[in-house]
């Protein structure tokens, strides 16, 4: 330590101390220290071009990894590619190689790069440019996106070697104007799609339906290009590539990048009430965390779960820190921004003037922000994925770096930070898509047809498309000319499909205080809790009043408001089951999978007080009922294993055991907490015995609650060994949920029903 400044030299040293701080040391779980790894290179492979290699030899670089030499030969041969490696493995030089390569052996060869979002994109062309520029060649790569100048477009489609686009763009600006494009799809010789792990859920299944549309349209021009993929390490890289591309791909997972020592250490806040399990707030704990990196010089990334989370950790830590740092060097970063913005905070953190930035995941990309020392994560991520993503933003050139995990009261949290050996030892989660869900297929066969006329026979993924075809004739869509269906209707369909949500009905927000302009938008399902008439809408850490809701026009009207209290509304749901299509069944329960139709209705909404969570008010919603179509899991209990209990007891108990399960499902799904959600019913009017549903919370679903199903008995595990490591008496957040909402017994029964459920599981593995 300096003894003049009371700062540390070096975060080694800091690292030494807070192992034996006290008000550190009582709260930490577990301290995991990943030792520092050697590279593994190889030589340029022959094959590559002399003036390609002498670029990299003028920058010092000799030799590339291993998993950029495989990845080069692999392409060379033909072969479709992912490569999953971690975060600043050097992933980038995969692509670029073989595609500057090409470039130089056929100038009028072109490529096309997708990313999940417009900032990795600018940031990826600034890369390939000054590659270019090293090279002096004639080879020009551009981003196309919406901040794109109209002067600018005519250029781009004529004369860009490499086009760096996004998916709502090559969905809505590029494939529907592909005549446009022709010069491209001509020549197109490889598609480049980087941070393949995000393309999940309903946005994956909608991105694989575009890929779906664009090899269509390569088809159409005679081109056949090869897909060079990257991605985090998710569980089913390989499986996941070849859902999304329709191709085999060959896997390359072996890393030779280097990594410095890294420290990941698990924080719990303490308990400041035994009996309800009440901890301290887990913002102010990574708040304490990450003024004791910034005040010792450590430059320090700060992650939280939502925007308000991000508002509220800026203004603590520029508080906290003014005297050493002032404002400006203490930043958020979030969506919201705007990129000139965004891109001067980037800068900052490349070049050190700024010393600590708070992010939502907007950051997890592998955005170009230097070289970070520590991380602290307010809340687990939501999945193993991300959580090394945004670990790997710390000590990303092979120096030490530290990583703190500051766990909530939610169960996930806790769950992860009191077993820590499942987080380390387990595989992450594996991304899931259902290109062909209904919905979704249906309205990408509206775009094709639009694009190019659909032949007799033709398929779009797997499906035959006669019925899909007919149906749409028949509702005026498309008209069938002999063995062609073409597109009819005055509109073009992508300006009104979002690849973000399956339902295309979205409510848009439009703030009223001064003139009118829209703020945000909140999809069909959410719409009825989340901006019903006189709930309290937050935008960018800004209160909004719901002052009208137009259900009609799908429009809520909204103005700003100054109230110490936010809304909460109750949803009255109702489940029907239409069709099983699987099912298991033991002594104790019968789990099965299967169609539903969930009605759900908003009916009364509570105020609640800031802090204390009191309730102060509260008051009706008048909005109709919303019927979705999904697909869903559920478990019933057979009558045996509950004779003993009052039907109250049992309610209490099913509530305990839903509020746990569907905390600890996101565990085995790479998706928001919310796409997935819980019933449980006392007498279900399926099965007439106590049952327990999950539901995918999209039309159609797109597989969640399926892998659910597979992983059934992991998840009673799970839940059991949460419920018995919580330290409260009867229930409390962290758990089974708080004793008013599950009483004195909600605890103890949920715990005897899964212990019969899993032992008839464990005797029935022995015999």
């Amino acid at each position: 330590m300096n003894r003049l400044t009371g700062k540390f030299n070096s975060l080694h040293e800091l690292i030494k101390e807070i192992k034996n701080m006290p008000q550190y040391k009582a709260q930490i779980t577990h301290w995991h220290t990943i030792p520092a790894k050697e590279a593994r290179c190889a030589e340029f492979p022959e094959q590559i071009q002399n003036e390609l290699k002498q670029v990299f030899l003028d920058r010092g670089i000799s030799s590339l990894y291993t998993h950029q030499a495989e990845s080069f030969q692999e392409i060379n041969k033909g072969n479709h590619v992912v490569t999953v490696t971690p975060t600043a493995s050097g992933k980038t030089l995969c692509y670029n190689l073989p595609v500057l390569q090409r470039l130089l052996e056929d100038n009028s060869a072109r490529a096309l790069y997708m990313f999940p979002t417009k900032a990795l994109a600018q940031d990826q062309v600034a890369e390939v440019n000054e590659l270019i520029n090293l090279l002096e060649v004639d080879i020009k790569a551009y981003t196309y996106d919406g901040d794109t100048a109209p002067t600018a477009r005519q250029a781009i489609r004529n004369a860009g070697h490499i086009v760096v686009t996004n998916p709502d763009m090559l969905h809505s600006a590029i494939l529907p104007h592909h005549t446009k494009w022709v010069k491209l799809f001509e020549n197109l010789q490889f598609i480049v799609i980087d941070e393949l792990h995000t393309y999940r859920g309903v946005f994956g299944s909608h991105v694989a339906n575009v890929l779906r549309r664009l090899k269509r349209i390569c088809n159409f021009y005679g081109s056949n290009p090869q897909f060079i993929c990257t991605s985090a390490t998710i569980a089913n890289p390989k499986e996941h590539a070849e859902r999304l591309l329709e191709q085999k791909v060959y896997l390359i997972d072996k890393n030779g990048a280097p990594a410095g020592e890294k420290h990941v250490v698990f924080y719990n806040p303490p308990i400041v009430n035994q009996q309800l399990g009440i901890r301290r707030s887990s913002v102010l704990e990574s708040q304490k965390l990450a003024s004791l990196l910034l005040k010792n010089g450590i430059q320090t990334i700060v992650f939280a779960r939502s925007r308000v989370r991000v508002e509220i950790l800026l203004t603590y830590l520029q508080e906290q820190t003014k005297n050493e740092f002032g404002t400006k060097s203490i930043r958020g970063y979030r969506g919201g921004y705007l990129p000139k913005q965004r891109r001067e905070i980037e800068r900052g953190l490349r070049n050190g003037e700024i010393r600590g930035v708070v992010s939502t995941n907007a950051l997890e990309l592998g955005i170009d922000i230097g070289q970070l020392q520590a991380c602290v994560m307010n809340g687990y991520p939501g999945s193993i994925a991300s959580t090394w993503q945004q670990s790997g933003r710390a000590g990303r050139r092979q120096e030490s770096s530290l990583t703190f995990m500051v766990a909530s009261s939610n169960p996930l949290d806790q769950y992860i930070i009191q077993n820590p050996q499942f987080f380390f030892e387990a595989t992450p989660e594996e991304a899931r898509i259902e290109a062909d869900n209904l919905l979704i297929l249906i309205d990408h066969i509206k775009c094709a047809a639009y694009e190019l006329p659909f032949e007799k026979g033709e398929k779009f993924g797997g499906e035959t498309l006669l019925e899909v075809l007919e149906f749409l004739t028949e509702e005026k869509v498309l008209h069938q000319v002999q063995d062609r269906w073409y597109w009819m209707e005055q509109s073009f369909p992508a300006h009104n499909i979002s690849l973000r949500s399956a339902a295309q009905e979205n409510f848009i927000i439009i703030d009223m205080t001064e003139g009118s302009r829209v703020i945000g938008e909140v999809d069909r399902f959410s719409a009825p809790t989340l901006i019903h008439e006189e709930a309290i809408y937050i935008h960018e850490g800004i209160q909004f009043q719901v002052e009208k809701l137009d259900f009609e026009e799908k429009k809520a009207f909204v103005r700003k408001v100054d109230v110490d209290y936010f809304t909460d509304a109750n949803l009255a749901v109702q489940l029907k089951v239409l069709q099983v299509d699987k099912q298991t069944e033991t002594n104790s329960h019968e789990i099965q999978y299967g169609e539903v139709t969930v009605n759900a209705k908003a009916t009364f909404f509570k105020k609640i007080k800031y802090k204390t969570h009191e309730n102060i008010g509260s008051g009706p919603i008048h909005l109709p009922e919303e019927e979705l179509h999904t697909s869903s899991y559920w478990f019933s209990f057979a009558e045996n294993i509950l004779e003993n209990r009052s039907k109250n007891d049992l309610q209490f108990a099913l509530l305990g055991l839903s509020n746990v399960l569907v905390h600890i499902a996101p565990l085995y799904l790479m998706c928001d907490p919310m796409d997935i959600r819980v019933v449980p019913q006392v007498k279900a009017i399926h099965t007439k015995l106590p049952t327990i549903f999950f539901y995918d919370r999209y039309p159609g679903g797109v597989g969640l609650s399926e892998r659910l199903y597979e992983v059934h008995h992991a998840l009673l595990e799970q839940a059991k060994e949460l419920i018995q490591g919580c330290t409260c008496l009867s229930g409390c957040p962290a758990c089974v949920g708080p004793i008013e909402e599950v009483g004195l017994t909600g605890k103890e029964f949920a715990l005897e029903l899964l212990g019969v459920l899993i032992n008839e599981n464990n005797n029935e593995l022995i015999h």
